[in-house]
């Protein structure tokens, strides 16, 4: 569930209420607060590549440490695969 900003998703990130975020399309006011929040708090923000993040972007992928790695796989392939926890998604 989602609040409606992009902003506001990577600050939950950020305080651990999420464990993680992505989303395509956004404009550089859109992630560029929150870019700096996850970063700071220890996470990791890349474009759906696992490259660093610039302005220039328009995907964003944030996470804790852990999950992060995890995130950027699912993106690059969205079939079938274990959870985190360990059941299968689709």
């Amino acid at each position: 569930r989602r609040p409606g900003s992009a902003a506001l998703d990577l600050a939950d990130v950020a305080a651990g209420r999420f464990d993680g975020f992505w989303e395509h399309r956004l404009s550089a006011w859109d992630i560029a607060a929150g870019n700096l929040l996850v970063r700071e708090a220890g996470g990791a923000v890349t474009d759906v590549t696992g490259r660093e993040l610039g302005i220039e972007h328009s995907s964003v992928v944030a996470g804790n440490p852990a999950i992060h790695p995890w995130l950027l796989r699912i993106l690059a392939d969205p079939g079938p695969r274990p959870s985190p926890g360990g059941d299968v998604r689709g």
